[in-house]
């Protein structure tokens, strides 16, 4: 799924920067805030999928979640359960790992620095799924109602 950017958004770190070591799976692995630029007054939720294309055996998904409230932020350490209402009411899928919710960057060691894109989707209405859905039912439903789209990079290795 590929769109042009539309807005920015941002973290505690800047694109192209390293993650701090609290949002991986060597800290305490709790994803980081986000802090979404302009969103089209139109927007009902926001979408978010957060990947990395580095992994050895082709793009490792680490989060998908969806329903998120339009509100210029998704906070720090939303707890790892399929449909969330504090702090703010989420819905997440299944990751790589083969849990529901945020898991944060672990590459093997000695992988080299690994690039984790996280990809925030204003979307035009709710969307209408179950928890511990996969990306690929995440992405088919999202098609046709995204409105605009974010994008930051953040680098993690370990040595």
């Amino acid at each position: 799924m590929s769109f042009e950017k539309t807005f920015e958004i941002g973290s505690i770190f800047h694109d192209g920067k390293f993650i701090p070591v609290e949002f991986t799976c060597d800290g305490e692995n709790l994803n980081p805030p986000i802090f979404i630029g302009y969103i089209d007054p139109k927007a009902e939720s926001v979408a978010i999928i957060v990947d990395d294309p580095d992994a050895p055996d082709g793009t490792f998904t680490h989060w998908v979640a969806w329903n998120i409230p339009p509100l210029g932020e998704i906070p720090r350490g939303i707890p790892s359960r399929g449909n969330v209402e504090q702090p703010i009411h989420v819905m997440q899928g299944m990751n790589d790992f083969g849990k529901i919710g945020y898991g944060g960057p672990c590459p093997p060691k000695g992988h080299g620095i690994h690039h984790y894109h996280f990809k925030v989707y204003i979307l035009d209405r709710k969307l209408n799924l179950n928890p511990g859905v996969s990306r690929k039912e995440l992405e088919k439903s999202m098609d046709g109602h995204v409105i605009q789209c974010g994008e930051l990079v953040g680098l993690y290795e370990r040595k």
